[in-house]
């Protein structure tokens, strides 16, 4: 019998990143187990825990082992393997563990410590006689035989107590009579109903005629309905019909729906049918014909929807060459790896849908990850509508009781698939037999917060816990997934390269055009629309077609400049200009929420002559309106998806062919398929590629082929603009052939040349400081360290030659984002190659650096692989 938890509590810093050993108390040995969640002692507070190891005994002094002091799930919100894989987290993307763990659980979970005060147990009647009504505010005479008068004694430290108690003022008296009525009683909601008195509730708990106690309490509660149900049956039902008088008609027909129906009815239900009250079913319950009950039920976000069944369709031969590939790994229910490279609408959710369906035919679980943008109707329409409720679906769209009970559904068994963005890769699963990645390029699935994961490393290292197979999916693959497909050389992530090359419905792939954006101005246009595109805009609406319009800005312009003087209205705490929004006539920066009123004259010299420059979605919708009167657009944005319901309600509409244009950002780039769809316009396609990030080229070539993959996808054949200022570079010339085998061969010449990924490894340090001098000084300091410690390991050097193991700092210098939030930035990058340990090279130097330092203000984070370099 283990005696002994090992438990990491709920402290995210350095020094507390370990297990602490707790005594398992008698009652709670049989429940305890790894990956319990537990409220314990630490210091003078009581905190949450995880159980990550279980012990017979403890190197510790037994009477400093202090006891666990609540148990808050009987079932462990997490399985072994996930508390396995926290470990593997902290250590590979230098977090703490309790960061890796509470990342796993819903934010239902993430439970916090409340203070109550009750009374405290002393001789029988000593809480009534001291708060009673009767006792005076001063002297003992009265006090002495009232209490006395209930069997106690004046002698000892009980007598002294209720002396004390008894001469108490009577605002004090009535808290404690409230107190000790309540029994426990949440030390805020004794401030609030007494809201003058918080001395004298203070004098009460150092008096000991109050105590505290911590409990941990969860964010969110199981949600119950009460139901009704006939108690009676049979003969004893008919007698008891009989019995009714006139006046309790009523409940006499309660009573016959209740046996009509002969299941339990929700109460709500039941008054709203009948047209009775509450009170009517309470006095049938109170004479024995009927019971209440509370029973639980689930949030569920799809209750209202009904999705139609689907069957599986009829796998083309280059579908069924890929299926039967992974379906043997998983018959064999051995590991593996396998990218799937396919076109824009070859059919790669099918191959998905049939793959799961094997999986749940071997009583095992599968999870689905996807873009949050892609999180979509259609994808959800086409999981439920083939698996029905055995699907969950996880998505920050969702209420936070919604999430919970989803995540409920897949920790108790109840279903066999898991959807959602990039958390969902930690479903609570036991039996998981298959992880799917779709769209597996998509940077949104590295969390840019601590842990900052990436979920295919995760997804990956978790199907290899369980001997399960991941599908890695995507038209247009990372490089880094691809190059590691076709070198086969890192043992680590070496997927197994599958291709699909097709569309199976046989239509082509869009015919795409450059438009020189240069030569327009040249031409006199100086509209956001070149003229081909304006064309092709109108040809649609003739012939009630339908069109997507992306441009990868919000907001109404990118900045406000006066032309005067030359003014930017810039974010007051960040170093980047704020974004004009028209219709709530601000501006606001997209970094910290900031925001403020539009001016109207410059605010430096006083000009009149105030404009807003660069373009976004307002601005785009305001001049579809100008050139087409009467189009009907469709706007979708962070600005006008933020309601529960809105990106459904949208689409939606699209759907129904409510809208000529759908206009957006990211989220209509990918995910949509829309049978209406013969045109789409990429109106400031390139402008990420002077961004300073060495993926530039690689996120615009992927963003172009996934918008450009919305048209034409069924019998009308679709056609494609992307207008430019840089028609020339080469990420768009092979985006408008659909040729990605060629922008990876260019791409990875650059990359090699400058020792980039997928040739090295790379981790991003960034410092940040409210003071610039200081934080120069101690980011020169942190790099001067960092080299010093590759050197004494020998590895610092070059990456010149790609055959050597080797180690390179660069920097410090500013980050390309100087300011964010009131604070100063500096980054330094490190270059590796080979088996070098560089995480916890990185690690240990941060690590001494804040230890020796007396400045509490200085932050260091550490990004490994990171995607965003901003």
């Amino acid at each position: 019998m283990y005696t002994i938890a090992k438990v990491i509590v709920d402290v995210p810093s350095r020094d507390t990143d370990r297990p602490f050993d707790y005594r398992i108390p008698p009652d709670m040995a049989g429940w305890i187990e790894i990956g319990s969640r537990v409220g314990v002692p630490f210091g003078r507070r009581t905190l949450q825990g995880f159980v990550v190891g279980l012990e017979k005994q403890s190197d510790m002094d037994p009477a400093r082992i202090k006891p666990i002091q609540e148990l808050l799930d009987h079932l462990p919100p997490l399985s072994p393997d996930l508390v396995e894989l926290a470990g593997w987290m902290s250590r590979k993307y230098a977090c703490t563990t309790i960061a890796a763990l509470q990342v796993m659980i819903p934010s239902a979970l993430k439970g916090k410590a409340e203070r109550y005060v009750s009374v405290p147990d002393l001789q029988p009647g000593y809480a009534e006689a001291a708060a009673g009504a009767g006792v005076p505010a001063s002297g003992t005479g009265n006090a002495e035989n009232l209490f006395r008068s209930v069997g106690g004694s004046m002698e000892g430290e009980q007598g002294a107590l209720f002396a004390l108690t008894a001469a108490l003022p009577p605002e004090a008296r009535s808290i404690l009579a409230f107190v000790r009525n309540a029994g426990l009683v949440p030390l805020s909601q004794l401030g609030k109903r007494y809201p003058e008195e918080g001395e004298t509730v203070k004098a009460l708990l150092s008096q000991g005629l109050l105590t505290e106690t911590q409990q941990i309490k969860d964010q969110m509660r199981r949600k119950t309905v009460k139901t009704v149900a006939a108690a009676v049956s049979g003969e004893a039902a008919e007698a008891a019909l009989a019995s009714f008088t006139a006046q309790a008609r009523r409940q006499k027909e309660v009573l016959e729906f209740l046996l009509e129906v002969g299941i339990p009815i929700s109460q709500q239900e039941l008054l709203s049918t009948l047209g009775v009250t509450a009170g009517t079913v309470k006095k049938l319950a109170e004479k024995g014909y009927a019971v209440i009950e509370d029973v639980e039920v689930y949030r569920d976000p799809y209750a209202d929807r009904r999705f139609k069944a689907t069957v599986p369709l009829e796998l083309t031969d280059e579908q069924s060459d890929v299926f039967d590939k992974i379906n043997g790994a998983l018959q064999a229910r051995v590991h593996d790896t396998f990218l799937l490279h396919g076109v824009t609408g070859s059919g790669k959710t099918e191959v998905y849908l049939q793959t799961i369906e094997r999986c749940i035919a071997q009583d095992r679980q599968a999870i689905v990850l996807v873009p949050e943008i892609s999180l979509t109707p259609q994808m959800v329409e086409r999981f439920k509508g083939r698996f029905g409720n055995k699907v969950a679906i996880l998505h920050s769209r969702l209420s936070g009781g919604e999430r919970y009970d989803e995540w409920r559904k897949i920790r108790e068994g109840k279903v066999q698939v898991a959807i959602g963005a990039r958390s969902a890769v930690f479903a609570p699963f036991e039996r998981l037999g298959l992880i799917v990645m779709d769209e597996e390029h998509e940077t949104s699935y590295k969390q840019e917060e601590t842990p900052k994961y990436h979920a295919r490393d995760v997804a990956v290292r978790r199907a290899r816990q369980h001997g399960a197979v991941v599908i890695l999916g995507s038209a247009t693959p990372s490089l880094e997934s691809y190059h590691a497909a076709r070198s086969q050389s890192d043992d680590e992530f070496a997927p197994m390269l599958l291709e699909m090359r097709n569309r199976p419905s046989g239509s082509s792939l869009p015919k795409v055009h450059i438009v020189d954006m240069r030569e327009e101005l040249k031409e006199g246009n100086r509209s956001m629309f070149s003229r081909p595109l304006h064309q092709a805009i109108a040809d649609r609406l003739e012939r009630k077609e339908q069109s997507v319009l992306f441009l990868n800005r919000r907001g109404f312009s990118t900045f406000v400049m006066c032309r005067s003087c030359g003014y930017v209205a810039n974010c007051p705490d960040c170093d980047i200009s704020l974004t004009y929004h028209e219709k709530s006539n601000n501006l606001r920066c997209h970094y910290c929420g900031h925001a403020e009123p539009a001016p109207s004259i410059c605010p430096e010299c006083g000009s009149e002559h105030i404009r807003y420059f660069g373009t976004g979605t307002q601005r785009v919708e305001g001049e579809l309106a100008k050139l087409f009167p009467g189009i009907r657009v469709i706007r979708m944005d962070v600005d006008t998806t933020t309601e529960k319901g809105s990106h459904e309600r949208l689409l939606q509409a699209f759907r129904e062919q409510k809208g000529d244009v759908l206009l957006g950002t990211q989220m209509v780039a990918k995910g949509l398929d829309f049978p209406n769809v013969t045109l789409v316009g990429a109106i400031a396609a390139d402008s990420a590629l002077n961004l300073p990030d060495f993926r530039a080229a690689e996120k615009t070539f992927q963003l172009l082929t996934q918008v450009a993959g919305r048209a034409g996808r069924h019998q009308l054949p679709g056609e494609v603009f992307i207008q430019s200022y840089m028609p020339e570079h080469y990420s768009i010339i092979h985006a408008s052939r659909h040729d990605y085998l060629s922008f990876v061969r260019e791409e990875l010449q650059h990359r090699r040349g400058l020792g980039y990924p997928p040739y090295c490894r790379l981790i991003l340090i960034t410092l940040s400081h409210e003071h610039m001098p200081v934080l120069v000084r101690m980011a020169e300091n942190f790099a001067a360290e960092l080299r010093g410690n590759a050197v004494k390991k020998g590895v610092f050097g070059s990456l010149d030659r790609l055959s050597a193991e080797a180690l390179d700092i660069l920097g410090p210098i500013a980050s390309p984002m100087p300011r964010l939030k009131k604070r100063y930035r500096f980054q330094c990058m490190v270059k590796y190659r080979g088996d070098i340990d560089a995480v916890e090279l990185v690690r240990r130097t941060a690590a001494g650096m804040l230890d020796g330092l007396k400045d509490s203000l200085l932050q260091i984070s550490i990004d490994v692989d990171p995607q965003m370099l901003m």
